[in-house]
Formats: structure tokens, C-alpha cells, sequence
């Protein structure tokens, strides 16, 4: 059969100059180059063999002719793009679902639980993408964000946000040194390990334990929740972390709580999405999912 048609991307091009009136905004949509899209619009003009815009110093201008085309093709061309989209959502099409988590939450309560997700939804594949701090929740390449929110921070416009998990901290230590401590002021005898972005937690869990915090010292800092918790196992001292990072160490009693108090810090986790992938098959199968290992 001999194509008479466009190629898609001549046809992209020119309806999106169509639309804005612009090639630069036209580039900017299709997120590509102005000159990729007058050499398309170039091209289809030599393809039917008519000018289609009057270009002038204010911009581009549709003409009669390219109001014409326009008519014929964009309805079929809504449609096709329309056509692929849900071919690409439909059950028989394996799901991706591109992930970004806060490191020490994935290794150490996400991942353990992934293999329950992969076997109760065979058709959707997890891609766990690289973590960055300062997300401004723009990257093409993630679906879904597991990201930890501060009090005093908004999300950016554009953010479904849920809150999962990780509110709460509390002391954690060897069970050698648990057996010493008799009530939280004890722990001021203590070398207290502490997160390097978050020295507060300490005088905020004493302050609400009712301990005296003038004479408060920290001891060894870290920058990485994992490596304070390395750190607590091995004895180095006591650290105040959220339960949810330590939940094999409890397990196996390798940690323990010696005090049966929790506070808030006012931040936790939270699943993330932008509005426009909302109701997107393996984003809604995995939000309830992920919300319901959080409850549990």
C-alpha cells in the first residue's frame, strides 16, 4: 500500500503550532527543539504542496488551508493517541510503576515487602529509580514518590500526597545497655546518637519524657538513618529513631525500646504522585497497597 499520510511527527508538530500560535511554544510542548519543529512544519508544507502558516514578526498564523487540514486530521489523530493509551493500561500490557524512596525506608521496610506486592499483582513491575534530595517532583522518568515532608514545607501544586508511616520516634538501644537505664533521665548518662539533619529529636523526645534538657549532650552524629542504626546495634550508645527502620533489629532483639513512649516530630512519609497519573492502573494498585502495609 503506498502512504500518502504524514508521519506522525510532521503531524504532532503542526497541530501544536496550530494550537499556540508559536513554534518556540510548540517546541515546548512536544519537549522539543524550535528548529525540529519548523523543519516538520517545512516538510508537511512540501508534502501537500501549500503554505500553511502566514509567519510574521508577532508569531504564526494558521491560514485557511492549514485550518482545513487541521479539521480533517486532529480528531483521528486525539483518537489514535487516545488508542494507545489504553492499550498501554489494559490488563493483557505488563504495568511499570517507576519508584523513588528515601533510601534507608527502602531497604529497610519497603524492600522486605516487595516480594508480597510482586505476588499478589504478577502484572505490574517495580522500577525503584534514584532518590534525590530537593525533589521538585518534575522528572519524566518516576511515577510515584515515597519522599519524607517536614512541618513547615507545602507540596508543590500538582501533588497528591498520602501519609504513610514514620511520624513517631523513640529511643532504641542494645538490651546491655537497657538493662541500665531506669527512667528516661538516665539516658543524660548515655552517649546519644543522633541524625545529623535532625539534632532536635533528642530534646524534643526528653522535653516531652519530662526530662530536664539543659545538661542534654549529643554524642556521635550521622548523616544517614542506617548508619545510626549500625551504630545503636553495636553499642555505641542509644539513638531515637521511628520503629518502622528498625523492624528486623526488634525482631531478632538485637534492639530494643527501653522506654514504651513514642513522640511526633510532626514528619513522616508520605506516598506522592502528580494529579495528572492519578487513576493510572499500577499507581492506584500499588497506593492501596503500599497504604495498607502501612496501617498493618
Amino acid at each position: 500500500m503506498k502512504i500518502r499520510s504524514a508521519s506522525l511527527v510532521e503531524l504532532h508538530a503542526f497541530l501544536s503550532v496550530c494550537s499556540t500560535g508559536s513554534m518556540r511554544q510548540a517546541a515546548d510542548q512536544l519537549c522539543v527543539t524550535q528548529a525540529a519543529v519548523s523543519r516538520a512544519v517545512g516538510r508537511l508544507e512540501r508534502r501537500v504542496g501549500c503554505t500553511l502558516f502566514e509567519r510574521n514578526a508577532q508569531g504564526v498564523r494558521p491560514n485557511a488551508a492549514a485550518r482545513a487540514l487541521q479539521a480533517r486530521i486532529e480528531p483521528s489523530l486525539v483518537e489514535l493517541e487516545r488508542a494507545f493509551g489504553e492499550f498501554a493500561e489494559s490488563p493483557v500490557q505488563r504495568s511499570t510503576l517507576r519508584l523513588s524512596v528515601v533510601p534507608t525506608l527502602g531497604t529497610r521496610w519497603l524492600m522486605p515487602r516487595l516480594g508480597a506486592f510482586q505476588a499478589a499483582h504478577p502484572g505490574i513491575r517495580v522500577e525503584l529509580r534514584q532518590f534525590h534530595h530537593n525533589e521538585d517532583f518534575l522528572r519524566d522518568d518516576v511515577d510515584a514518590w515515597i519522599y519524607l515532608k517536614r512541618p513547615a514545607t507545602r507540596w508543590p501544586r500538582g501533588i497528591s500526597a498520602r501519609y504513610l508511616i514514620g511520624r513517631e520516634i523513640t529511643p532504641v538501644c542494645t538490651p546491655a545497655i537497657a538493662a541500665r537505664l531506669k527512667g528516661p533521665g538516665d539516658l543524660l548518662n548515655e552517649a546519644l546518637l543522633h541524625h545529623t539533619n535532625f539534632p532536635d529529636n533528642w530534646r524534643l523526645w526528653l522535653s516531652t519524657a519530662k526530662v530536664e534538657t539543659t545538661k542534654l549532650r549529643l554524642g556521635d552524629g550521622f548523616d544517614l538513618a542506617n548508619n545510626l542504626i549500625v551504630a545503636a546495634a553495636s553499642g555505641m550508645g542509644v539513638a531515637v529513631l521511628q520503629p518502622c527502620l528498625i523492624e528486623r533489629e526488634l525482631a531478632s532483639g538485637e534492639l530494643v525500646l527501653p522506654f514504651d513512649l513514642s513522640v511526633s516530630t510532626g514528619r513522616g512519609y508520605f506516598f506522592c504522585t502528580r494529579k495528572a497519573t492519578d487513576g493510572k492502573k499500577a499507581v492506584e494498585v500499588f497506593r492501596r497497597w503500599i497504604g495498607s502495609m502501612a496501617q498493618a
